[in-house]
């Protein structure tokens, strides 16, 4: 695990040649030797220091050193206009420093310390790189939704210290610590609530989303967003008891949150705010699914992770595309573009049929998983579960006809089709979503 990160720290300094190139080939190479590596394992492997490596963050890692090099390949528009170029490569690499230590430490602690510092390259990237006035609010939005949350997780990890001695990941599975204390619950998943984000907290991710440039876009539906999923998939091994007790609570908001943040989308007109309130409705179902604490609920919301980062990446680079030529990100404006863009009105239905779990995607291999623990969890949920379901398909099929059917704008005539490094960009999302599934068994094995 060291060897990687020693690779990933060499290629700081490398990154003050404003080569965007040499920084994508290497993430991209680190990423298919990190690949072929392979810790396929069921337990920890590969230990050294303080670092390890398990199959969950396994597949986190890969994901986040894919979106990293295709956040870079996106990002054309900084490179063209010669945008503070070696700032942005040194803020994406140390972004990427900060997720790698977060998936593969193994202590409580660290965990905390870089899931924390992986916030402020982000923040960077909103309101240094951001297009409108209001990024500098949405940078707000984020830094204090995620501290304001982070403090109650500190003290809860300094009473877990104080009372069992480690923080180590390992020593909770094999000495099967429990806690028995409410309020410990609460502080300790708030946090990753906070971060995932569950309905009632996610204010701060659609305005995010709508500030930030295609690469913090990327990186926060990609990868940000999983933080949390990884944060309450880790610290759930010691609150299982108490996790069986309340997480009823947690999974009448998350699906009740799901089916009316279904309704908001079908009400937005901005396309990067529709594609970021859809990540909300999908973490809703991944936290339902996580909550009931069934083999298939903690399978489904791993794969659930893995795709919708995939998914909803490409979703925004698409909106990117088109935003690149037309200036705006209007559903008003932006219509009837299968005549202006035929070939990439093609990935547009890809992607969305990805996005509402449509085969042969990821999705609805989690999908099926999430709703199979939740119907087995409580029959109720059946019904909440349908309206969910039609709600998620109805706005993707609302984003997919109303930006490519409908009256043309002729000025659109005046901008240019898609170039190769833009269908490259597509196919590099749309291939590992869509045949991971042939290959499903390996993301059952961590647990």
């Amino acid at each position: 695990m060291m060897k990687f990160l020693i690779y990933l720290m060499f290629l700081i300094p490398l990154s003050m040649m404003g080569k965007f190139w040499l920084i994508q080939f290497n993430l991209f190479l680190l990423s298919f030797m990190f690949l072929l590596i392979g810790y396929y394992n069921f337990d920890w492997s590969h230990m050294s220091y303080y670092l390890g490596c398990d199959l969950l963050s396994f597949g986190l890692i890969i994901l986040s050193l894919w979106i990293s090099s295709l956040m870079i390949m996106a990002s054309s528009i900084i490179y063209n206009n010669k945008n503070f170029i070696i700032l942005f490569l040194f803020m994406v690499l140390m972004l990427m420093v900060f997720l790698y230590l977060t998936f593969s430490v193994m202590n409580l602690m660290l965990f905390y310390l870089f899931f924390e510092c992986s916030l402020i390259p982000v923040l960077f990237l909103i309101m240094g790189w951001g297009l409108q006035l209001d990024r500098i609010q949405a940078g707000m939005y984020l830094l204090f939704y995620t501290l304001f949350a982070s403090l109650p997780l500190l003290l809860s990890i300094i009473f877990i210290y104080y009372n069992n001695m480690t923080l180590c990941f390992l020593v909770f599975f094999e000495k099967k610590i429990f806690l028995n204390y409410l309020y410990l619950y609460f502080f300790l998943i708030l946090a990753f609530l906070v971060k995932m984000p569950m309905y009632l907290v996610h204010l701060w991710l659609p305005k995010a989303h709508v500030e930030a440039p295609v690469s913090g876009s990327m990186i926060l539906a990609g990868v940000m967003l999983k933080l949390g999923g990884y944060g309450m998939l880790r610290i759930f091994m010691i609150l299982v008891k108490l996790g069986n007790s309340f997480n009823f609570f947690l999974i009448s908001i998350s699906m009740m949150g799901g089916i009316l943040i279904g309704l908001i989308c079908l009400f937005q007109i901005d396309l990067k705010s529709l594609i970021a309130y859809s990540s909300v409705a999908h973490m809703g179902v991944l936290l339902g699914g996580f909550l009931t604490l069934m083999n298939w609920g903690v399978y489904g919301s791993y794969l659930m992770m893995i795709s919708h980062g995939l998914c909803s990446s490409g979703l925004f680079c698409l909106v990117n595309i088109i935003y690149e030529r037309t200036s705006s990100r209007m559903l008003l404006i932006n219509k009837g573009l299968i005549n202006f863009m035929p070939s990439m009105s093609l990935w547009w239905f890809l992607l969305c049929s990805s996005n509402m779990a449509a085969p042969p995607s990821l999705n609805l291999m989690a999908e099926i998983m999430l709703m199979n623990s939740m119907i087995c969890w409580s029959l109720i949920l059946l019904i909440l579960l349908l309206l969910f379901f039609f709600f998620s398909a109805s706005y993707t099929l609302y984003l997919y006809s109303f930006t490519q059917h409908g009256k043309l704008n002729f000025n659109l005539y005046s901008f240019s089709q898609g170039y190769l490094r833009e269908y490259l960009l597509l196919i590099m999302h749309w291939i590992p979503l869509n045949f991971l599934i042939l290959n499903n068994e390996l993301f059952n094995l961590w647990i």
